[in-house]
């Protein structure tokens, strides 16, 4: 039997939140005849969130976990938690009770009945510091639209929906998590929408996040932009620079050969910093030739980087 919803939540030393989520969100599920899956993924935690997971898995059919070696970070929580989901629609939410679960039931209609591919949530009134968090979130997310070409207020919130075939589509890894919709679009999905969501205050613990988060996050935006458009074809990248600085260098090269045959021994190649400025071009162009032939061969023989030591599973033979 299939299930309509799996809501896929990492954490990472959130021991004190996690049974109050999973009762708010069985509750919501319950309400609203939604039959789900919780699959919870503990990214490496150091305190007793893996013990909680597995008593709540106990308690409730629908929580299953899996637990991470060491701390890997939250994309790689989240491809894991995509590749072993299993409803008709997915709904990631952070685990720190900020996300209301009772934003589910609508996230999950804009899919089912709205016919959106992905639904980003926004957070329009925050409760974090406004110089710290608020005020560098809106900057980065204004570069974001504008790199990206995708309207969306918050791209970096955790509380999301997805239809089945987007998760399936798509590989999150490094720190590509704030970046999902920008994956989604050059997958080829483009019906992106955007909610406005409850942003609840932190009820325990502190922000696992610091401000390198923006910096990464910019990184990050640049390398997916030059993935999606390079990744299958390196060489239409390296080779157009490499082209374009080799025949600076050589049309630079025949010039001075041919003021040295005009001028004779008057003029000294050597001695002009036109000459070493065209060498350069040329050493620089024939590089980036060959960077673009090696990018190349990798790219048709990549290994799986998305492979993560899983210690523990619990709940998937229910």
């Amino acid at each position: 039997m299939s299930l309509d919803l799996s809501v896929v939540i990492p954490l990472y030393n959130e021991e004190e939140s996690l049974p109050e989520l999973v009762e708010w969100i069985e509750r919501v599920c319950k309400e609203h005849a939604i039959s789900h899956e919780v699959i919870m993924i503990d990214d490496g935690s150091t305190d007793d969130s893996w013990e909680v997971v597995t008593k709540l898995s106990r308690e409730f059919d629908a929580v299953k976990g899996i637990r991470f070696q060491r701390n890997y970070g939250k994309s790689p929580a989240l491809h894991e938690g995509f590749k072993a989901a299993q409803g008709n629609v997915v709904i990631t939410m952070d685990a720190d009770l900020q996300d209301s679960p009772d934003e589910i039931p609508e996230l999950y209609n804009m899919i089912v009945r709205d016919g959106y591919d992905l639904v980003s949530g926004w957070k329009k009134v925050r409760y974090d510091n406004a110089v710290t968090k608020n005020l560098p979130s809106k900057l980065y997310n204004g570069v974001n639209r504008r790199i990206s070409g995708i309207k969306l207020h918050d791209m970096n919130c955790g509380l999301k929906s997805y239809m089945r075939k987007v998760v399936k589509s798509i590989e999150v890894y490094g720190e590509m998590h704030r970046f999902i919709p920008v994956l989604a679009k050059y997958a080829g999905f483009k019906k992106i929408g955007e909610k406005v969501v409850q942003h609840r205050a932190r009820k325990y613990g502190h922000s696992k996040f610091g401000w390198e988060r923006f910096i990464n996050g910019f990184l990050d935006l640049l390398t997916i932009q030059f993935i999606s458009r390079f990744g299958k074809k390196p060489m239409h990248f390296f080779g157009l620079f490499g082209t374009f600085t080799f025949l600076f260098g050589f049309l630079f090269t025949l010039s001075l050969i041919y003021d040295k045959i005009r001028l004779g021994d008057n003029f000294g190649i050597t001695n002009k910093p036109a000459f070493y400025l065209s060498l350069t071009a040329m050493i620089l162009g024939t590089l980036f030739f060959l960077t673009g032939f090696i990018a190349e061969l990798i790219s048709r023989s990549a290994a799986d980087r998305n492979t993560y030591l899983t210690e523990e599973r619990i709940g998937w033979d229910k």
